[in-house]
């Protein structure tokens, strides 16, 4: 088996190094990152123990792929500009030259010689208006989905890929869709066979987590520390809700899909943790006092930034249906992970999540 993995010092791509390389010893996994993410680096010690090859390159730069023009039967992108705020008070050159041209650079690769291409997306290609348009009741913890809705791509589940995506997503989501739509059309025209998965907001020990990516780790990570925090938009009284998806469950499903051998269809899926894992920041600063005995001081903010949104939580119907998959891992599942990584390298930490 050989698995080549771009984006793969960062969370979710060391996380995937890792956990292939456990799953396959004999086999040859490759991470290819340019170590631009903050964190990124410290794996690369642990890809040298476990026998996996890194490449520093950037898949802005068709040349550094150089090294890497081979067969593959597993490619793995996952890299990305990953802030929904990119972009918005600067240049947008950067985001646009990773999440598009650089998945361009990775489809002209996997073209030639790939078993399966595995496209990380974001829920975040859903269009904005429509999303704070959702019919919400305000609970005392939460804002909840009223009953009625008049939206297609919305069940009692949470957002469908029937979703409207057709109008602004920020330019986050749009340098995804456009790369989606990319994936679908060398699948059609090439031949690749390729999956693409809408992952929601993805969690767990070993990422580093900022206000603008990575934001629910953040939180467990202040609260250990003892840093404060601040609820920002919606009224600024953090009832704003998320799902979240446990890094380990999102390499369960990985493993279904690899094994599930699929045609050339490019199929999209919803990817997440569903109602079952779902929460408000008022909620998880409950659970954070719980699981590190903490409690911090913590600042409100009423006004929302342009391209956030009050709810989101994933409908994985698709994905379930398809791969017999469900995520196991609870927010305070989460929680408790978090926090037991951050205990077990608390002075190499205690200065990142600042």
């Amino acid at each position: 088996m050989k698995i080549l993995i771009t984006g793969g010092a960062g969370f979710v791509g060391s996380s995937l190094a890792l956990h292939f390389k456990n799953r396959y010893p004999q086999g040859r996994v490759v991470a290819f990152d340019n170590l631009k993410r903050r964190g990124s680096e410290i794996n690369l010690s642990k890809f040298r123990e476990q026998g996996i090859e890194f490449i520093h390159g950037d898949i802005r730069n068709p040349s550094d792929f150089e090294s890497i023009k081979e067969s593959w039967d597993i490619f793995i992108e996952c890299s990305a500009e990953p802030s929904v705020l990119a972009g918005l008070n600067s240049s947008p050159k950067y985001l646009l030259e990773t999440n598009l041209t650089g998945t361009l650079n990775c489809l002209e690769l996997a073209r030639h010689s790939c078993g399966l291409f595995i496209f990380l997306s974001t829920s975040r290609v859903y269009s904005i208006v429509p999303l704070k348009e959702l019919n919400l009741v305000e609970g005392p913890t939460r804002f909840e989905l009223a009953k009625h809705q008049t939206l297609s791509g919305i069940t009692s589940k949470g957002i469908s890929e029937q979703f409207p995506s057709d109008s602004s997503r920020s330019l986050y989501g749009t340098s995804k869709l456009a790369s989606e739509y990319l994936v679908q059309e060398y699948a059609f025209t090439y031949g690749l066979k390729s999956i693409i998965n809408r992952c929601g907001v993805i969690a767990g020990p070993g990422q580093f987590g900022k206000t603008d990516q990575g934001v629910y780790t953040l939180w467990v990570a202040r609260h250990f520390f003892k840093q404060g925090l601040k609820y920002t938009g919606f009224g600024g009284t953090g009832k704003q809700v998320r799902d979240l998806l446990h890094i380990e469950d999102l390499i369960s499903l990985l493993e279904k899909q690899i094994e599930s051998k699929p045609g050339l269809q490019s199929e999209t899926y919803n990817i997440g943790g569903g109602n079952e894992c779902s929460t408000s920041l008022f909620e998880l600063t409950q659970i954070c006092q719980e699981v590190t005995g903490n409690s911090v001081a913590i600042g409100s903010e009423k006004d929302s930034p342009a391209v956030d949104i009050p709810w989101y939580i994933s409908d994985c119907s698709k994905a379930k249906s398809a791969f017999d998959w469900n995520p196991k891992k609870t927010v305070k599942n989460l929680a408790y992970d978090i926090k037991d990584w951050l205990s077990c390298n608390e002075n190499l930490l205690k200065h990142s999540f600042t």
